[in-house]
């Protein structure tokens, strides 16, 4: 009987142990799981490598996402430095932005980095913010400056979720619209006089068609003759700051026009796809050592005109931007009466941008004003009749004070 009790029993463990590995299995094998936060289903998870000890603890791990999720617990992140975030937001942004875009980024971390750079972002508050302004203001910056400069801040915190608890108590600086001018026709005639003196020949006819088109420093930088319609005198504007402003057509009047026709004579073998002003290095020739440009590279654009453009503002004694040019062509169509739907097409202008721009780039001068409430007047209303009412109201309160 021993014997046979003996033998009864470890059958029974023996089938136990059989048991309970079929069930072991099932659980590594089943991809489903019941958690009291999906209602009376099942949800579906992997287990992950075998074993029992990592799937429970899968299941675990499961179960507390669910809650938090429910919950609305977030899970904290790990503390940022301001310089760490920067480079992080400026990788993301470089598929996006212009190339200039990112060098003006770069520019503005250099003051930002001695403010910024080691703190964290969870710890800047509106009075840093403020402290940089004042300190920034007195290193002689200029309101829009500081303001460009705080918007890369602005960026970064709105990527991490930490702009809008400070974004009450921010205060931007107040910046004038009248930034620029328009220079008058005396100095545009010394302004054109001494770039013809230039040793860059590229100046003058850069210049010119700025004047004649309203076009940008960048979009002039980076045309194409693939965008000259010679023939039918236009120009189709390429890269630009703008939405509106890439592929705006834009007339050309007769100088440009004669400009442009002579510079496509000095490159008889330009292709489409070769820059308009293309980079080029200069030097002197012959017994008189006149400026003659050498090593043409029709593929890359002109690089800047930055030192010709001084010299030939010194040589006339105007004191203006290069964008001033384009301040001058816009005051000169709307004193002309031109519409402002006509403007801000030759522009680039947005719909929702047009009056606040035709306002910081109109220099309306005080003749164009005239003209205008002159117009007022009225018909029929002459200055003699004018001058009668204005006598015949004196006369009448002289007799009221008698």
């Amino acid at each position: 009987r021993k014997c046979t009790s003996i033998q009864f029993r470890s059958s029974v463990s023996s089938a136990k142990t059989q048991n309970d590995a079929k069930r072991a299995a099932t659980v590594l094998r089943s991809p489903f799981f019941r958690s009291p936060h999906s209602g009376h289903g099942r949800t579906r998870t992997t287990s992950g490598p075998p074993g029992q000890t990592i799937a429970s603890g899968a299941e675990r791990q499961r179960r507390r996402e669910l809650e938090e999720s429910f919950n609305g617990i977030r899970k904290r992140r790990l503390a940022v430095m301001f310089g760490v975030a920067f480079e992080e937001w400026i990788k993301a942004k470089e598929a996006h932005l212009a190339a200039r875009s990112v060098v003006i980024e770069r520019a503005n971390l250099k003051h930002l980095s001695p403010f910024f750079g080691k703190m964290l972002l969870c710890d800047i508050t509106a009075a840093d913010i403020a402290a940089y302004q004042a300190k920034r203001l007195n290193e002689g910056a200029s309101p829009k400056t500081v303001n460009l400069e705080l918007g890369t801040v602005r960026a970064i915190l709105r990527k991490h979720r930490m702009w809008a608890a400070i974004q009450p108590d921010v205060r931007m600086l107040r910046t004038s619209e009248q930034i620029g001018r328009a220079i008058s026709a005396e100095e545009e005639t010394k302004l054109r006089d001494a770039c013809r003196e230039s040793r860059s020949r590229s100046l003058l006819p850069v210049v010119a068609v700025a004047l004649s088109t309203a076009m940008r420093y960048s979009e002039l930088r980076h045309l194409h003759w693939a965008n000259m319609n010679l023939p039918g005198r236009s120009i189709t504007v390429g890269k630009s700051k703008t939405e509106c402003g890439e592929g705006r057509t834009i007339p050309l009047n007769e100088r440009a026009f004669a400009l442009l026709s002579f510079w496509a004579g000095l490159f008889p073998k330009r292709q489409a796809e070769h820059y308009v002003f293309p980079a080029e290095r200069y030097g002197a020739a012959g017994d008189d050592f006149l400026p003659c440009a050498h090593s043409v590279e029709p593929t890359k654009p002109i690089g800047s005109w930055g030192v010709a453009w001084a010299a030939a503002k010194k040589r006339s004694g105007v004191r203006c931007r290069f964008h001033d040019l384009r301040h001058t062509a816009c005051t000169r169509m709307l004193e002309a009466g031109i519409p402002f739907s006509v403007v801000a097409s030759v522009m680039g202008w947005s719909a929702s941008t047009t009056v606040r721009m035709a306002k910081r780039y109109g220099h309306t001068g005080q003749e164009a004003q005239k003209q205008a409430v002159a117009v007022l007047s009225g018909a029929g209303f002459a200055v003699s009749g004018a001058q009668n009412w204005a006598q015949s109201q004196s006369d009448d309160a002289n007799a009221v004070r008698m």
